[in-house]
């Protein structure tokens, strides 16, 4: 799922081609993770896009008035906001209007300079939201701090008053908004905290480096245009490049950048989580899932997977027989 890095390159991008223009039309095909479709057809055009923000994982495209309407003070007439969830596969960009639509386009919506905002989701696990000004309040409450933003003092009174993994707290959202899985491990690790220590035992100290790792790296990643570990491109669809210096996550089995100790995984507030046991010490009784190298694992593996797929090309073989005997 795109972090804030990602969040902010595809922000940085739609700000340079979509700002100031006017949503001409709108065109929407599957519509399952839309909240309300109808509010998007009849309110979005006519609008101009006057501001691509970030907050936490999702966009805001603030909207104006309705054309025409910018005097009126009715809540159907007044400036809302689009909001942008990319979810797991989401992409939002601009493009020529003639341009063939890619497989997995949803939505899309035409702008007065002859191009059209896009928003592509294989798995459509995103969400798309028209957001009144009355709405847009309540849709934002209750979310924590931003990360690039929160000072240390607050940082280290959101960390350490609760009594929860430190993994879980930086991937909470009413904690701090925009942390996921992939910068968590890159922060704890530079900072040398163990993913399933407590907030409440980590010190003053401690509480104040990982302040500084986490807004260094994030920084640095939207330098470097967020993470592409699967499918992600920013909105000139090129892939980010922080993935080349990441540390700890996915790096299971291979040595530790500090010591030479050999990377672990396991399982901290239901999502993996890499560390080095030498620099990151755990909890007592905490355990990882495997000592054994990725790279080995694999390897062991192999058998067994050949095995499976010589059994499951066979399979519908011995399914035809069995149906030939019964006939």
């Amino acid at each position: 799922m795109p972090e804030l890095p990602e969040v902010e390159t595809l922000a940085r991008g739609l700000r340079l081609t979509v700002l100031g223009r006017r949503i001409l039309s709108v065109t929407l095909r599957k519509t399952d993770f839309i909240d309300d479709p109808s509010l998007i057809e009849r309110h979005l055009p006519g609008r101009r896009i006057e501001s691509v923000e970030r907050y936490g994982k999702f966009m805001l495209l603030r909207l104006s008035a309705a054309q025409g309407e910018e005097n009126s003070t009715t809540a159907d007439n007044a400036p809302a906001a689009l909001l942008v969830h990319l979810g797991m596969t989401g992409h939002i960009a601009s493009t020529a209007a003639a341009q063939p639509w890619e497989k997995h386009t949803h939505a899309s919506f035409a702008l007065d300079d002859g191009r059209e905002l896009r928003y592509t989701d294989a798995r459509r696990f995103g969400r798309l939201a028209y957001l009144s000004a009355e709405l847009l309040p309540a849709e934002l409450e209750g979310f924590g701090a931003d990360p690039l933003e929160v000072t240390a003092e607050e940082f280290d009174t959101r960390i350490r008053s609760r009594h929860s993994r430190i993994k879980a707290l930086l991937l909470d959202q009413t904690v701090l908004r925009g942390v996921g899985n992939i910068y968590a491990d890159e922060s704890l690790w530079r900072a040398k905290i163990h993913p399933a220590k407590l907030g409440t035992s980590i010190d003053k100290k401690q509480a104040a480096i990982l302040h500084r790792a986490l807004q260094d790296i994030l920084k640095k990643a939207i330098v470097m245009r967020g993470s592409s570990i699967s499918n992600f491109v920013d909105a000139d669809g090129a892939p980010g490049e922080y993935q080349q210096h990441h540390r700890a996550y996915g790096r299971e089995g291979q040595k530790c950048y500090h010591c030479g100790a050999i990377i672990r995984r396991a399982i901290v507030a239901g999502r993996s989580s890499y560390f080095c046991p030498k620099c990151q010490i755990g909890p007592r009784g905490f355990s990882a899932i495997s000592s054994v190298p990725a790279k080995s694992r694999r390897k062991s593996d192999a058998p067994a997977r050949k095995k499976n797929a010589k059994s499951s090309r066979n399979q519908p073989k011995r399914a035809a027989r069995s149906k030939k005997r019964t006939k």
